[in-house]
């Protein structure tokens, strides 16, 4: 008689094997990492030094700089992320995306391995931005248990947005139009949230748009859990359900459009 955890056991090795294969090729050149690292560094050192000399910016409780560092770790994971979709685009023109199609495993294992890889690499920003925020002089919380519940706040939002990724990329199917609506996808998202400034300063309408996006959550999340003495708008666990439901939604669609992007 087969065992139950066998379909589980079966279904976790073929996500580890998707996973396995990107982050592969993340080891074989990791200049992409450093490349990425450049990005929060004029954040937090330019944009960041320079707005924390502004009187009367709306901040909190404490420095402008405490308060934008979990906002441009939640950046720099969204910006590696939502354009993930564009190598899926990558391994069809290669005829790897064929490959996948025609192996046994399900879609799901497909979409939720690639957005595994995703989140390894969002965790290796984060880890960039972490040292980079303690070499600012910013007040890091390094508790083990707030690392850990950062590190699963990191890994949602990473998965969130390249499963989302996917999914444009599924829609769109050519790489110039995948590249086009990710740049205009972006800034939106990123300025929409509470990532360089509170919500409490926003207008009416941004403020409800804001309530509507999920890096809002994973910024409140990295806000209570990166800083020492951080508190979050929402709490912690709403913070985790609204990102983790967004990323199951997600994961369902992409895993039942993924066929078109062969077509």
């Amino acid at each position: 008689m087969a065992s139950p955890i066998a379909p589980v056991a079966n279904f976790a090795t073929q996500v580890y094997a998707v996973a396995d294969a990107e982050i592969r090729k993340l080891r074989h050149d990791p200049s992409e990492l450093l490349t990425r690292a450049i990005q929060p560094v004029i954040w937090l050192v330019l944009f960041g030094e320079v707005m924390a000399q502004v009187r009367g910016l709306a901040s909190g409780n404490g420095p402008y700089l405490d308060f934008l560092a979990p906002g441009i770790l939640a950046q720099s994971v969204l910006f590696a992320a939502i354009f993930y979709g564009i190598a899926a685009i990558w391994e069809r023109d290669l005829g790897v995306l064929h490959r996948y199609m025609v192996s046994p495993a399900p879609r799901s294992a497909l979409v939720i391995g690639k957005a595994v890889s995703s989140a390894v690499r969002g965790l290796s920003q984060a880890a960039m931005v972490y040292l980079l925020a303690l070499l600012l002089g910013i007040a890091v919380d390094l508790n083990p248990l707030r690392l850990l519940a950062a590190i699963v706040m990191i890994a949602l939002g990473s998965g969130l947005f390249s499963t989302f990724s996917l999914i444009i990329a599924c829609i769109v199917r050519t790489r110039e139009r995948f590249m086009g609506i990710g740049q205009v996808l972006t800034m939106p998202i990123f300025f929409a949230s509470n990532a360089i400034y509170p919500i409490d300063i926003m207008p009416n309408w941004l403020k409800v748009v804001s309530l509507a996006n999920p890096l809002t959550y994973q910024v409140d999340a990295l806000r209570a859990l990166m800083l020492t003495g951080g508190v979050s708008r929402y709490g912690l666990a709403v913070d985790f359900i609204v990102l983790a439901a967004i990323a199951a939604a997600m994961t369902v669609i992409a895993a039942r459009i993924y066929p078109r992007l062969t077509m």
